[in-house]
């Protein structure tokens, strides 16, 4: 028997009174957890939901969230999860491409989860303690799955046409949550995990969740994310592990300026879901003492990919050696392989790789070709095996005949001492073809000064890299899970409400 399930399951047999979950001022052990999912699996099957219908479910990342999501895993049938603050079309889009039988969804998102089910597909809500669940008989263990009968199924953003459903098998979660336990984090019962990532996304619910979890590990959870609330827990809770994204990691760090913070407890933050600059990550390492691990990961590869580890030298810049039983190339337009430090797309092959995308087998083989998932991300293999992601290979700005890459611009311009947030794109261009542009939001009380910041930069970059166009706001466009979202910032309004230097 395969089912993700399985193994949280045993711990509220076994460990009953260690503390499972923590967040929202409650916690539960893993006694409690095992009771409410199985409370939500016994629903499901009063419901009629049996093995391999697709169950809908939204919310934050909260206790109720983990056992809901468990509890569906646990009637056997397929968690369909959503970011809670999708929209009522979002919603419906996502119900009937999934074919979901049955809709569960926390009271802050149960509006838009109700209209877009239009009474058709049948809707509960899940409250405080998920006390408002019906009476049903609480199943006595998780439904025996195949190891490749679809377990999640999560919808990519949609950047290019309508967001297509990644179905994620049992093989999938049960092999990350190993890598992540045994491997990565080195996670024991001893352990208390934190994180204000969302659960509906594959790194905060297969990774961090999942390895969590299934180690035995306390996870402790917050929503939404808060730099002052997530020091707060750090401390109160006396983390050993946090796991966040680069924007959490910058806001921390700010946040807990002139503060006298205690992380002697923290032994790893663990990064995902975007790049995080060199110049914060040794700061922040320099500020509380702790090593930050960074990897990477696609929703296609159920969140793991690649990863800087604990047992072997970590190596700033890059986002580490392949994930055990996981195997990555770097191949160019024509599909060879490169030598080492050549930079092509990057593929990856291995347990963690998606059965497909749902009900769309053209989508699936132009992704997955003989096994191999190919990421639409440039990088390159140093000689000793770690992957530095140099871009995603549609982000690439050719300006006059030369290759830019908005990240190693940005890694510089994060260098400045007035520069919080930072986002480099391309943009038409009549002369050069595209022009290199930047959207920054700078420190309190610091100057707009272009010429200045320029004049820093070109100290630092060849000048076609160097930003020419220049716009200031006070925060950039994040998407859930914090990450900084390009695709948000209109570029076609952008020459006109830009500095041009």
């Amino acid at each position: 028997m395969t089912n993700a399930a399985t193994v949280p399951w045993r711990h509220g047999e076994r460990d009953r009174d260690r503390v499972a979950l923590r967040g929202g001022g409650i916690d539960w052990t893993y006694g409690r957890f095992r009771e409410r999912s199985g409370a939500v699996a016994g629903t499901l099957r009063t419901d009629g939901i049996g093995p391999g219908d697709r169950v809908l479910l939204l919310g934050p990342s909260v206790p109720e969230f983990a056992a809901a999501y468990f509890g569906v895993l646990a009637a056997g049938a397929v968690v369909v999860a959503m970011n809670p603050m999708a929209t009522a079309p979002e919603i419906s889009y996502v119900i009937q491409d999934s074919g979901c039988s049955v809709a569960l969804a926390w009271e802050d998102c149960a509006e838009q989860t109700e209209v877009a089910c239009g009474g058709e597909v049948p809707f509960r809500l899940l409250g405080l303690g998920l006390e408002g669940l019906p009476d049903a008989v609480a199943v006595a263990a998780p439904e025996s799955r195949d190891a490749h009968d679809t377990a999640v199924i999560l919808y990519t953003s949609g950047t290019t046409g309508r967001p297509k459903g990644a179905e994620l098998t049992q093989a999938n979660l049960v092999a990350v949550a190993t890598i992540f336990t045994e491997s990565l984090f080195e996670l024991t019962p001893e352990d208390r995990v934190g994180t204000a990532l969302p659960l509906s996304h594959v790194f905060g619910g297969s990774a961090v969740m999942g390895s969590a979890l299934r180690s035995g590990a306390s996870l402790s959870l917050l929503a939404p994310f808060d730099p002052a609330a997530a020091l707060a827990m750090i401390e109160k809770d006396r983390l050993t592990v946090f796991a966040g994204v680069p924007t959490m990691y910058n806001a921390i760090f700010h946040e807990a300026e002139g503060k006298d913070v205690d992380f002697s407890n923290l032994r790893l933050c663990a990064c995902g879901g975007a790049s995080l600059p060199e110049e914060l990550m040794k700061s922040f390492e320099a500020r509380f003492g702790t090593a930050v691990i960074e990897g990477y990961g696609l929703t296609e590869t159920c969140g793991c990919a690649v990863s800087n580890r604990m047992d072997r030298p970590r190596k700033i810049g890059t986002v580490g050696i392949p994930a055990p039983g996981v195997s990555v190339r770097v191949i160019d337009a024509a599909g060879n392989d490169l030598l080492v430090d050549e930079v092509g797309e990057v593929l990856i092959a291995g347990p963690n790789v998606m059965k497909g995308y749902r009900g769309l087998p053209d989508a699936t083989a132009e992704t997955i070709r003989d096994g191999w998932v190919h990421t639409g991300d440039l990088g390159a293999i140093d000689v000793h095996g770690y992957l530095r992601i140099v871009d995603r290979i549609k982000d690439l700005i050719i300006r006059g005949g030369y290759n830019v890459y908005p990240r190693e611009v940005e890694e510089v311009l994060y260098q400045h001492p007035d520069i919080v947030e930072v986002a480099v794109f391309g943009v038409d261009d009549e002369r050069f073809g595209e022009e290199v542009a930047a959207v920054a939001a700078l420190r309190d009380g610091a100057p707009e000064d272009v010429t200045a910041i320029r004049a820093w930069a070109k100290e630092r970059l060849s000048p076609y890299k160097v930003p020419r166009l220049w716009q200031f706001v006070d925060t950039l466009p994040k998407g859930n899970t914090g990450k900084i979202l390009k695709r948000a910032i209109d570029r076609s309004q952008f020459a006109a409400a830009a500095i041009s230097t």
